[in-house]
């Protein structure tokens, strides 16, 4: 039966009505997964790395696009009457740097027999570990509208030359539905804080072990003991001044982690300008100078941490404005979680849970298909474990 969407590509956002595209991101009634799937998980109400906004900030500060590595390749399908009911975030990548679910041992096995692993299939948010729904599709349609999507993709992995295509951070309903049409699956792990209904930062603490308890005060004391103020800067409070310490402080981490930043100076403008209600900027002065900064999005259902860096060491004033600031504000936003960002086992001792985290692949030849589901099935029995360990691990009281 012939699909009743008709698939189109855009290289960029741009070329895409801003209203249409984020009426597919964020439906204000999300449709059903069917065949028995359950709903959107939790947080997934309104994500803002969907929005138009962050994306086209993405694209128009140059930060994805020619020479980044990233070129931009959107999955529309739209109706008979032309209307778009369905996108996917989609990007040729030409290297494996900034995805968070790391694939680089398979391009190594692809070259070492003489085949090309680039370019490659991304659809994903760049640069953003946080689970999102990716076959966006706006209200009233359903699996079949997610299902033309996953066909637009594997047509157009054929006919770019792609080897491969890669969904990194779905939601679990879509890990599931593309597992089912015959996508390999990878699970990983974060961690997260939940809010458990807190009142406030002393009721979270109440909740752990006195020993945690007790730490947790001490670091927080410690991380400002050197005269260190802190902001909480949101929405109109957020002045370019503030992006040109803040990115002094991204650059300066980056350089140090990645080599060069994924980022240019221009995005923070960009999305500062697009979306300011929606960004949480927690800043750091001493002597009437900003040393530090944590970025933080701001979801419906969850708060996500993004990019952090300091121009001055002070011992715990990472944890002071990732992950405790963080859980203040979330608190008090009466937010259902927080995300501060990927990887992180130090996080487990200050009240953040294991989560899991997910990505599905299509691998274009079957040999290499068949070894690297038989790797991803011995690697998800480990996932599972670390994440039973993290659990016997947490910090709360028992019962908490």
């Amino acid at each position: 039966m012939p699909s009743p969407y008709a698939i189109s590509i855009a290289s960029s956002v741009r070329q895409i009505d801003a209203a249409a595209w984020d009426r597919c991101a964020n439906p204000e009634v999300q449709p059903p997964l069917e065949a028995g799937l359950a709903g959107c998980d939790e947080g997934e109400r309104f994500n803002p790395f969907l929005t138009y906004a962050f994306l086209n900030a993405l694209e128009t500060s140059k930060s994805v696009g020619e020479g980044t590595g990233w070129t931009p390749t959107h999955l529309l399908a739209t109706n008979a009457e032309g209307s778009l009911i369905g996108a996917a975030p989609a990007y040729l990548k030409t290297h494996s740097m900034g995805e968070y679910v790391f694939d680089h041992n398979w391009a190594d096995a692809y070259h070492s027999m003489g085949l090309p692993y680039y370019p490659k299939l991304q659809v994903a948010v760049p640069f953003t570990p946080i689970t999102g729904r990716r076959l966006l599709v706006s209200a009233g349609h359903g699996e079949t509208a997610r299902i033309a999507l996953i066909a637009g993709l594997r047509a157009w992995r054929e006919e770019v030359g792609a080897s491969s295509i890669h969904i990194t951070f779905p939601t679990k309903p879509e890990f599931d539905l593309l597992g089912s049409r015959g996508f390999l699956q990878r699970t990983g792990q974060q961690f997260h804080f939940f809010n458990e209904n807190y009142g406030d930062f002393d009721a979270f603490l109440d909740s752990l072990a006195s020993r945690k308890r007790k730490m947790i005060r001490r670091e927080r004391k410690e991380a400002v003991a050197a005269g260190i103020l802190i902001e909480q800067l949101t929405g109109n409070d957020i002045k370019e001044a503030h992006w040109d310490a803040f990115f002094r402080f991204y650059r300066d981490t980056g350089a140090r982690k990645w080599g060069s930043p994924y980022l240019t100076r221009e995005f923070f403008s960009a999305v500062g300008a697009a979306m300011s209600e929606r960004i949480l900027l927690i800043m750091a002065k001493r002597n009437g100078r900003y040393i530090a900064g944590a970025l933080n999005f701001i979801g419906a259902d969850a708060l996500y941490g993004r990019h952090w860096g300091a121009i001055e060491d002070h011992p715990f004033l990472h944890f002071e404005l990732c992950y405790y600031q963080a859980i203040d504000f979330g608190i008090a936003r009466r937010l259902r979680r927080v995300e501060a960002g990927a990887q992180g086992e130090h996080k487990l001792a200050r009240g953040y849970r294991p989560a899991m985290t997910f990505s599905v692949h299509g691998i274009g030849d079957e040999r290499f298909a068949q070894a690297i589901e038989n790797y991803l099935k011995r690697e998800r029995i480990y996932v599972d474990l670390a994440r039973r360990e993290y659990e016997d691990a947490v910090p709360f009281k028992k019962g908490a």
